[in-house]
């Protein structure tokens, strides 16, 4: 890991079976506004194995992953954070984030025809109902996360309590923390 750009792989649906929708790319996010200059989906290469494996894992049960975010440079932590800062939903960038060091992903299932899968509450929603094991969605959104929690498990991903969505690797912290320019992923405005 000597230069930090060579470590980011970029994913894409080109050569994946999966779907990206860079939410963080346009204004469909929390913030009403775009974050990144340009959406780019980019892992260590150690999360973009995961991945695969996880892509794999889901076409065996008739599905393909969504990906809404994975490496997040710190720049746009910080933007995130000085939007909302809800260390319940975000990682304080002080401290920094399993996606700004590219060893996490937000995503969702979608069927053949890359429709979601009813999770409950959309991605994103900040709030109780999109905990693992919240007692008021409905059945079949539970089953839906069971279903993804399986997929990514599977896969060797870890999971955080809050987020039915966000993945990470298990040793996140053991990965340095990276802004754009340092990643070379030129996502940032």
């Amino acid at each position: 890991m000597d230069n930090a750009s060579s470590c980011l792989v970029e994913i894409s649906h080109a050569r994946r079976d999966l779907a990206i929708d860079m939410i963080y790319a346009d204004a469909r996010n929390f913030t009403g506004r775009a974050v990144y200059r340009r959406p780019g989906c980019f892992l260590h290469p150690d999360a973009a194995e995961r991945l695969e494996e996880a892509i794999v894992h889901a076409a065996r049960l008739g599905f393909k992953l969504k990906i809404f975010d994975a490496f997040r440079p710190s720049e746009a932590q910080w933007r995130l954070w000085q939007h909302t800062p809800d260390p319940d939903f975000l990682a304080d960038p002080r401290r920094g984030s399993p996606h700004s060091r590219g060893v996490a992903v937000d995503l969702t299932l979608v069927d053949p025809s890359e429709n979601e899968l009813d999770m409950g509450t959309p991605f994103d929603a900040f709030t109780p109902r999109s905990h693992h094991g919240a007692p008021d969605v409905s059945a079949t959104a539970h089953r839906n996360r069971l279903l993804l929690l399986g997929v990514m498990t599977t896969a060797g991903w870890d999971f955080y309590r809050n987020e039915w969505w966000h993945y990470q690797l298990f040793d996140a912290r053991r990965y340095p923390l990276l802004s754009d320019s340092a990643a070379g992923t030129e996502l940032m405005a």
